[in-house]
Protein backbone atom coordinates (compact mmCIF):
# COMPACT_ATOMS: atom_id res chain seq x y z
CA UNK A 1 0.00 0.00 0.00
CA UNK A 2 1.46 3.42 -0.55
CA UNK A 3 1.19 6.28 1.19
CA UNK A 4 -0.13 9.74 0.70
CA UNK A 5 2.36 12.22 1.75
CA UNK A 6 0.14 13.39 4.82
CA UNK A 7 -0.36 9.11 6.11
CA UNK A 8 3.07 8.96 7.52
CA UNK A 9 2.51 12.79 9.35
CA UNK A 10 -0.59 11.17 10.71
CA UNK A 11 0.97 7.99 12.21
CA UNK A 12 3.94 10.30 13.60
CA UNK A 13 1.09 12.42 15.72
CA UNK A 14 -0.78 9.16 16.51
CA UNK A 15 2.64 7.16 17.89
CA UNK A 16 3.28 10.31 19.55
CA UNK A 17 0.13 10.56 21.47
CA UNK A 18 0.84 6.86 22.69
CA UNK A 19 4.67 6.77 23.50
CA UNK A 20 5.17 4.46 21.15
CA UNK A 21 9.13 4.98 20.96
CA UNK A 22 10.13 2.61 17.88
CA UNK A 23 7.27 3.85 15.60
CA UNK A 24 8.38 7.68 16.22
CA UNK A 25 12.12 6.51 15.14
CA UNK A 26 10.73 4.62 11.94
CA UNK A 27 8.98 7.82 11.17
CA UNK A 28 11.67 10.15 11.72
CA UNK A 29 13.94 7.77 9.58
CA UNK A 30 11.70 8.75 6.51
CA UNK A 31 12.57 11.86 4.82
CA UNK A 32 9.09 12.83 3.84
CA UNK A 33 8.19 13.51 7.84
CA UNK A 34 8.47 16.83 9.21
CA UNK A 35 9.57 16.67 12.85
CA UNK A 36 7.88 20.21 13.25
CA UNK A 37 4.55 19.51 11.14
CA UNK A 38 1.43 20.91 12.76
CA UNK A 39 -2.26 19.22 12.65
CA UNK A 40 -5.25 21.06 12.38
CA UNK A 41 -5.11 22.28 15.77
CA UNK A 42 -1.78 23.20 15.33
CA UNK A 43 -0.12 20.56 17.46
CA UNK A 44 3.19 19.13 16.73
CA UNK A 45 4.52 15.39 17.38
CA UNK A 46 6.27 16.79 20.63
CA UNK A 47 2.84 19.02 22.39
CA UNK A 48 1.28 16.05 21.78
CA UNK A 49 3.92 13.28 23.19
CA UNK A 50 4.68 16.63 26.40
CA UNK A 51 0.41 16.45 26.75
CA UNK A 52 0.17 13.06 26.92
CA UNK A 53 2.85 12.17 29.53
CA UNK A 54 5.05 10.48 27.66
CA UNK A 55 8.59 11.32 28.87
CA UNK A 56 10.74 9.12 26.56
CA UNK A 57 8.51 10.18 23.62
CA UNK A 58 9.07 13.55 24.69
CA UNK A 59 13.25 13.35 24.98
CA UNK A 60 13.64 11.53 21.57
CA UNK A 61 11.57 13.96 19.84
CA UNK A 62 14.11 17.13 21.36
CA UNK A 63 17.00 14.85 20.32
CA UNK A 64 16.23 14.73 17.21
CA UNK A 65 15.67 18.44 16.60
CA UNK A 66 11.73 19.30 17.96
CA UNK A 67 11.18 23.10 18.07
CA UNK A 68 11.26 22.94 22.10
CA UNK A 69 9.14 26.15 21.32
CA UNK A 70 6.72 26.04 19.10
CA UNK A 71 3.07 26.91 19.38
CA UNK A 72 -0.24 25.61 18.44
CA UNK A 73 -2.85 27.22 16.97
CA UNK A 74 -3.86 28.85 20.31
CA UNK A 75 -0.10 29.73 21.21
CA UNK A 76 0.54 27.20 23.68
CA UNK A 77 3.74 25.58 23.56
CA UNK A 78 4.45 22.07 25.04
CA UNK A 79 5.86 23.88 28.27
CA UNK A 80 2.20 25.12 28.88
CA UNK A 81 0.59 21.59 27.92
CA UNK A 82 2.54 20.19 30.71
CA UNK A 83 2.39 22.52 33.51
CA UNK A 84 -1.47 22.29 33.02
CA UNK A 85 -1.51 18.81 33.15
CA UNK A 86 1.38 18.39 35.74
CA UNK A 87 3.91 16.20 34.75
CA UNK A 88 7.56 17.78 36.62
CA UNK A 89 9.74 15.43 35.10
CA UNK A 90 8.60 16.53 31.45
CA UNK A 91 8.81 20.18 32.89
CA UNK A 92 11.99 19.92 34.16
CA UNK A 93 13.61 18.18 30.50
CA UNK A 94 11.70 20.98 28.74
CA UNK A 95 13.32 23.48 30.29
CA UNK A 96 16.46 21.69 30.05
CA UNK A 97 16.49 21.79 26.41
CA UNK A 98 15.79 25.76 26.38
CA UNK A 99 12.01 25.67 26.07
CA UNK A 100 11.14 29.35 26.62
CA UNK A 101 9.80 30.01 30.39
CA UNK A 102 8.17 33.60 29.26
CA UNK A 103 6.52 32.77 26.50
CA UNK A 104 3.29 33.77 25.71
CA UNK A 105 -0.27 32.27 24.10
CA UNK A 106 -2.91 33.78 21.86
CA UNK A 107 -4.56 35.00 25.66
CA UNK A 108 -1.47 36.30 27.10
CA UNK A 109 -1.35 32.61 29.01
CA UNK A 110 2.31 31.41 30.24
CA UNK A 111 3.24 28.36 31.30
CA UNK A 112 3.27 29.37 35.11
CA UNK A 113 0.05 31.31 34.69
CA UNK A 114 -1.30 27.23 33.85
CA UNK A 115 0.69 25.75 36.21
CA UNK A 116 -0.65 28.03 39.02
CA UNK A 117 -4.38 28.41 37.49
CA UNK A 118 -4.57 24.16 37.91
CA UNK A 119 -2.86 23.47 41.61
CA UNK A 120 0.65 22.62 39.78
CA UNK A 121 2.65 24.04 42.51
CA UNK A 122 5.60 21.66 42.65
CA UNK A 123 5.98 22.79 38.76
CA UNK A 124 5.39 26.40 39.61
CA UNK A 125 8.19 25.72 42.32
CA UNK A 126 9.85 24.25 39.19
CA UNK A 127 9.67 27.07 36.69
CA UNK A 128 10.41 29.94 39.38
CA UNK A 129 13.85 28.44 40.64
CA UNK A 130 14.51 28.14 36.08
CA UNK A 131 13.62 31.91 36.10
CA UNK A 132 9.83 32.07 34.94
CA UNK A 133 8.50 35.67 34.77
CA UNK A 134 6.25 35.93 37.59
CA UNK A 135 4.95 39.76 36.61
CA UNK A 136 3.94 38.95 33.32
CA UNK A 137 0.00 39.66 32.54
CA UNK A 138 -2.27 38.27 30.20
CA UNK A 139 -4.90 40.05 28.07
CA UNK A 140 -7.24 40.60 31.17
CA UNK A 141 -4.35 42.03 33.52
CA UNK A 142 -3.65 39.28 35.27
CA UNK A 143 -0.63 38.31 36.95
CA UNK A 144 0.26 34.54 38.31
CA UNK A 145 -0.20 35.85 41.67
CA UNK A 146 -3.49 37.42 40.77
CA UNK A 147 -4.22 34.04 39.60
CA UNK A 148 -3.18 31.94 42.57
CA UNK A 149 -5.74 34.75 44.64
CA UNK A 150 -8.24 34.01 42.52
CA UNK A 151 -8.28 30.55 42.98
CA UNK A 152 -7.66 30.46 46.74
CA UNK A 153 -4.29 28.44 45.70
CA UNK A 154 -2.42 29.23 48.89
CA UNK A 155 0.99 27.27 48.53
CA UNK A 156 0.91 29.17 45.03
CA UNK A 157 -0.04 32.38 46.32
CA UNK A 158 3.13 32.13 48.80
CA UNK A 159 5.37 30.58 46.06
CA UNK A 160 4.54 33.77 44.04
CA UNK A 161 5.42 36.42 46.93
CA UNK A 162 1.82 36.72 48.25
CA UNK A 163 1.86 37.98 51.74
CA UNK A 164 -0.26 37.57 54.78
CA UNK A 165 -1.82 40.73 54.69
CA UNK A 166 -2.87 41.07 51.01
Amino acid sequence: MAFTSSQPIDLLYDAARRGEIAIIKQLLDNPQVDINAQNGKGHSALILAAYDDHIDAVRLLIERGADINQQDASGNTALMGVAFKGNADIVRLLIEAGADLNRTNGNGGTALMFATLFGRNEIVKILLEAGADATLKDVRGNTALHLAGQQGNEEAWKLLGGKEDE
